[in-house]
């Protein structure tokens, strides 16, 4: 070949070379999408090296192992990447390299440097070719590649090529990952001033029409307009009444002006009124935004609806004229009492100065106890009350109760039944001997002296809940929210007669141990129960010890990928104040939210955020909580945990047997939230064989999550297909009562109530077909578990024999 040719070859080739590189650069840059570019990257360094498979793995910006991407591996050849063994060392070992590592036997030199051998169906592996990438001179990962096209080994140019291309990848992921964090922030952004109890409105200054309402500011609109009116069709005709008396009619003056004036306003009480008379009082602030050139761009309102505030000050002042009330009647008696006995012409009877006495010092006990009462909702309000909690029996919080309140001459029939077997609690035994004693004053106050009080007290998973009944007047429903309010009386108007501070004081006593409280009530004339739960001592040992768990199946090794990273939740819930309540929760027990008031957003946040637990609420605009769970475990096998004001059995069976992990009724407080949460996170079945499992027509097929009985699917809800993956995942074996119950279920400890097995057992059965006397796929072991047979005995085997 001529020197011209040669040289006219070497152009060609490298002009070839630039329009692939340059190809596969514009490639990764035309999505922003941080999965999408992964994979583009790996793709690409493929295409332009000749490589059939490939790999990438990532860290993030504080140098944590982020994820892997693969890329021409089998399924199966994947999975064993991920079960390599040393394969932390061996990832790590690629990554410390300085620049390029290409060699020819990969096998031999990984072995040559210390690290287990690959092996097939893996290895193996000869042509090998990696490269860092790297973006302003950060560590962002590594791109590996193997088998090239053809047997050939890969080349001083391939070298060259994925050298330089993987400075174009590293730019690309960088935009990809500030795109990622930029739209991250500015959707927490927007939920927080969505969920906001202050309404935000923001003006465009040179027009007046409203640039956009959060949810707060639409309710204080639509109190102002017709059901026909759009939101921003009231704010034409709306007058404004100012602090210093001053009104503003927006039909003399146009909004467009007032905003043109950039008037700065900070924490003026303005009323807003309709034509038709109605009428909103809110604390206002108004903010400008001006432009570069100075001038008004937008302006920024924020209002605060007064009502709450108005209505707290009203209670306030029946309060302090209750309590004068209070304190004035034993006042009187002592006063009365002390002044006959000083004032009396004669010798009075010896007796009868005894009786004044005695009426000054039981006046005196009930000042006293009037006193201490104020003093615990002032500790509260501060956040000072102080509660000691140590180990304690629930037998003798119950019995201390029941001789305080039996030696103060209470006439009512007192029944306790206390379940067996209950562990210690974390208590501080006066404060809940006082909480005891405070519900049951409240249960004999407003019931018949001949009728029965009720004490009962069990397990609820995490914590013991003790129950005060009656048999009394009642609480209607409308009146249950208001219960434990300090300002508002335990019941209704004709039920009334004391201060209302007992049951406020009982919730900042059970709120300060973790625990939560609540009543219920059948309506008027058929009683009441109120029920408090207390943190039994193993979960409140485990609140102060143990991180939120992480159940990612992805990470390379049991300790590569989400190092230190919060498990993402989402929380999904109509009520921005409830949304915010869960959101500021989750974040102080360590997890990572993701919260959204819209049901429509879940499918894409379970694809872009991959939460590892969601929280639901039952009733949702446009859908139910249920049926979105049921969409949730068609993609994905997260715990579903439902938090609803509905407590009705039927609504709480019905959420189980669809497969809810959990079922908590509003309200709750955060530590029984975060236990909950870290028992869901716990309940996951063993890692799923990768292949189906396949005996006489019937497959499980793990990877699709489907049940097939003879060609057909079997409609399963998550708990079901949950119990057949476990026993199929061990088929062959005998599992017991109690490993099901820990691994499906997520139950500690030994001889669990095994009652939730046979129930969903007897359901499995009746789908498969099954005979629970004559069984073909699911075996009865007596008094010990369940057994499968195992998936090699084949279509043509007869069943095993129990």
């Amino acid at each position: 070949m001529r020197p011209m040719d040669k040289r006219d070859l070497e152009i060609s080739e490298l002009r070839e070379r630039l329009s692939r590189l340059s190809e596969a650069s514009l490639r990764i840059t035309e999505d922003v999408d941080l999965d999408i570019v992964f994979r583009e990257v790996l793709d690409g360094a493929r295409f332009l090296t000749g490589a059939r498979r490939g790999g990438m793995t990532t860290v993030d910006d504080a140098g944590q192992p982020e994820g892997f991407v693969s890329s021409g591996l089998t399924e199966e050849e994947n999975q064993l990447l991920f079960d390599l063994p040393g394969g932390l060392e061996f990832f790590t070992y690629l990554s410390k390299l300085p620049g390029p590592l290409r060699v020819a036997d990969f096998s031999s030199h990984i072995v040559a440097v210390g690290l287990p051998e690959v092996g097939p169906p893996l290895g193996p592996v000869k042509s090998f070719l990696s490269a860092p990438i790297r973006h302003a001179g950060r560590y962002m990962g590594n791109v590996y590649l193997t088998d090239k096209e053809g047997g050939l080994e890969f080349s001083d140019e391939d070298e060259e090529t994925l050298t330089m291309f993987a400075s174009q990848g590293a730019m690309a992921i960088a935009n990809a990952r500030r795109h990622r964090d930029e739209r991250r922030a500015r959707t927490d952004l927007e939920t927080l001033i969505d969920t906001s109890p202050v309404g935000v409105v923001v003006f465009d200054a040179q027009t007046g029409a409203p640039k956009s309402f959060n949810r707060e500011a639409r309710r204080l609109v639509d109190i102002l307009r017709d059901p026909d009116q759009t939101p921003e069709m009231p704010l034409d005709v709306m007058t404004f009444k100012r602090a210093d008396g001053r009104e503003i009619s927006l039909r003399e003056f146009p909004m467009s002006d007032l905003l043109r004036a950039g008037e700065t306003l900070r924490a003026e009480e303005i009323v807003l009124r309709a034509p038709d008379g109605r009428s909103v009082t809110v604390l206002l602030n108004a903010t400008p935004i001006l432009s570069e050139e100075g001038s008004v761009e937008s302006m920024v309102v924020t209002m605060q609806d007064m009502a709450d505030v108005e209505e707290l000050e009203r209670m306030r002042a029946e309060f302090l004229a209750m309590v004068s009330h209070e304190l004035r009647v034993p006042l009187t008696s002592i006063k009365g009492s002390a002044a006959t006995v000083l004032d009396s012409a004669a010798d009075l009877d010896p007796a009868v100065v005894r009786q004044f006495f005695r009426i000054i010092a039981d006046q005196a006990d009930h000042m006293h106890d009037l006193v201490t009462d104020l003093l615990d909702v002032a500790r509260i309000d501060t956040g000072t009350l102080a509660v000691s909690p140590e180990p304690a029996e629930i037998v003798s919080l119950v019995d201390r109760a029941r001789s305080a309140f039996l030696g103060a001459g209470d006439r009512n029939n007192l029944s306790v039944e206390i379940g067996p077997d209950l562990p210690l609690v974390m208590a501080d035994r006066r404060r809940i001997v006082q909480v005891l004693g405070n519900l049951l004053s409240n249960a004999a106050k407003h019931s018949p002296e001949s009728s029965v009080i009720k004490v009962t007290a069990e397990r609820e998973d995490v914590c013991v809940a003790i129950s005060v009944s009656d048999e009394g007047l009642g609480i209607p429903a409308e009146s249950l929210p208001h219960l434990f309010r300090k300002f508002s009386s335990e019941r209704p108007e004709e039920q009334r007669g004391d201060t209302g501070l007992g049951l406020a004081i009982c919730k900042g006593i059970v709120e300060a141990h973790g625990g939560r409280i609540w009543a219920e009530s059948d309506g008027l004339g058929l009683g009441a129960r109120f029920t408090f739960t207390l943190p039994t001592i193993d979960e409140a040992a485990d609140r102060t010890t143990s991180a939120p768990i992480s159940s990612s199946t992805r990470s390379l090794s049991p300790g590569y990928g989400g190092l230190g990273a919060h498990v993402p939740v989402l929380a999904v819930d109509d009520d921005p104040n409830d949304l915010r309540y869960i959101r500021d929760t989750l974040v102080r027990a360590g997890y990572s939210p993701i919260v959204t008031e819209n049901p429509w957003d879940v499918p894409r946040l379970m694809e872009t955020d991959r939460p590892e637990l969601v929280l639901l609420d039952l009733l949702l605009p446009g859908t139910d909580g249920i049926r979105l769970m049921e969409e949730i475990h068609k993609s994905a096998d997260v715990p579903v945990v439902f938090l609803s004001a509905y407590g009705q059995e039927e609504l709480i069976a019905r959420a189980f047997d669809l497969g809810a992990a959990d079922y908590l009724v509003k309200p709750f407080s955060p530590t029984e939230l975060a236990a909950r949460i870290r028992a869901a996170l716990r309940r996951r079945v063993t890692p799923e064989p990768s292949e189906p499992y396949e005996f006489r027509g019937l497959t499980v097929d793990y990877a699709r999550r489907r049940v097939t009985l003879g060609g057909r699917l079997v409609p399963l809800v998550a708990m079901e297909y949950r119990l057949l993956a476990e026993l199929s995942a061990h088929s062959g074996r005998v599992l017991t009562y109690d490993h099901l119950l820990k691994r499906v279920w997520g139950e500690e400890g030994e001889g669990g109530d095994i009652r939730p097995i046979r129930t969903m057992m007897s359901k499995l059965r009746r789908k498969l077909g099954d005979d629970a006397d004559n069984p073909t796929y699911i075996f009865t072991e007596q008094r010990i578990g369940f057994r499968m047979p195992g998936s090699a005995a084949g279509s043509g085997d007869l069943p095993e024999t129990p």
